[in-house]
């Protein structure tokens, strides 16, 4: 009995330090009763808290209202404030063909976006780790942070990812790049690794058009197709972190493959340009099939070119096969298609709406996202921060050497 004490009275007063972090996000200046009530914990509890979480740098405690001049009866209110300066964390996608990398403050609030090609393969391990050295730098000088006032840092990438944080073996270029160990060993950081769809849900929720939405789905439906699927809040991995890989689509009839959005309108736009009927796609590309993109066939289909809109039908029909497989399994309230597609894709959304209740008997309410090409690093920050809470009472910011001030 006595050796389970310990270990469980600190698991509590850790999540207890979670809590009263998330509450006090954001919320500015707090009093011990006000955080009695946003978080449902006894007095003794909080001042305790709030106490630790002053020595260790997260909060900073105001005067009290007597001090400040402001006459109150009986025993002056303890007020408390947190610092969202008090440490940042990075926000790093790794895409097929570029980084994109945030700095963030506690708050959330992002201090710098930096975006530069990146060559995933060809190139050594070493080289890439250099080039995702040189991306972090300059997010941070932007920002005006040292980097050592990072606590923590979460990359996206675009492969299964388990609970513990590690890529499926299965997939040959993780062997050769092991993001988590190269950038903590060169910076001490400590670094988390999570799926980018699944990240791309969590940002999605949590600055997004889901905002509050339990049960999501949030799919990244640029070139390739990948999900992040969220059950009663909880973002799901599965064993081997494969839940929400959508392999199985190349056995669907009508869909038979991952492509995306992107894909899939480039290759109807190029179909459409075989025939000998005049639409403004040939104006668009030079009459150059290969210089066709899918921004062309979007952009002929609002100028009222039938040939696209003819095209875009076709896109529309395929992504209510893929969202109706994937609602059957899954049952969503709401999907949203993300990614740099996201724009673009609205104009998909009453075709895709008219063709779901075909192929599942519960159709999800449709969107699309408005956080941008940003949102897989932004969900990263916000995977970040979830660690930094859940951990707050081993980590100080204030040890932190270089602490901006």
């Amino acid at each position: 009995m006595m050796s389970g004490t310990a270990p469980s009275t600190q698991l509590v007063r850790r999540l207890n330090a979670g809590a009263m972090l998330k509450a006090m996000r954001g919320a500015g200046v707090v009093t011990g009763t006000e955080l009695m009530t946003l978080t449902g914990l006894s007095r003794a509890t909080v001042i305790s808290i709030c106490d630790e979480l002053v020595r260790l740098g997260w909060l900073q405690e105001l005067e009290n209202q007597r001090g400040a001049g402001d006459y109150i009866k009986g025993r002056p209110a303890r007020r408390f404030v947190f610092d969202d300066g008090a440490a940042s964390v990075l926000g790093i996608d790794i895409g097929v063909n570029k980084i994109t990398t945030i700095v963030a403050d506690m708050a959330g609030t992002p201090l710098s976006q930096v975006t530069r090609p990146f060559r995933t393969y060809n190139v050594s391990a070493a080289e890439r780790a250099d080039v995702l050295d040189k991306i972090a730098a300059e997010a941070l000088e932007k920002a005006g942070v040292p980097a050592d006032s990072v606590l923590a840092v979460s990359v996206g990438v675009a492969a299964p990812v388990n609970r513990e944080g590690e890529v499926l073996t299965v997939q040959e270029f993780w062997k050769s790049f092991d993001v988590r160990r190269i950038v903590s060993e060169r910076h001490g950081w400590h670094v988390l690794l999570e799926n980018d769809a699944n990240l791309a849900a969590l940002a999605e929720r949590w600055r997004g058009t889901a905002k509050g939405v339990d049960n999501l789905v949030v799919m990244l439906a640029g070139d390739r197709l990948g999900s992040g699927i969220l059950e009663s809040g909880r973002l799901l991995h599965g064993h081997l972190g494969g839940f929400g890989e959508l392999g199985f689509l190349n056995n669907v009839e009508g869909v038979g493959s991952t492509y995306g959005i992107a894909y899939e309108a480039t290759a109807a736009g190029r179909e459409a340009l075989k025939t000998q009927t005049a639409t403004k796609l040939r104006a668009l590309c030079g009459g150059n099939p290969d210089a066709l993109t899918a921004e062309m066939v979007f952009t002929a289909a609002a100028e009222g070119d039938a040939a696209s809109k003819k095209a875009l039908e076709s896109v529309s029909l395929r992504m209510a096969k893929v969202i109706g497989a994937i609602s059957t399994l899954v049952n969503p309230e709401l999907v949203v298609i993300a990614g740099g597609v996201a724009a673009s894709a609205e104009v998909l959304l009453p075709g895709i709406a008219k063709h779901l209740p075909e192929f599942t008997f519960t159709p999800p309410r449709l969107a699309t996202s408005i956080v941008g090409d940003g949102i897989v690093s932004l969900g990263a920050i916000r995977h970040a921060l979830d660690y930094v809470e859940e951990h707050a009472l081993d980590l100080s910011p204030s040890s932190r050497p270089n602490r901006a001030s």
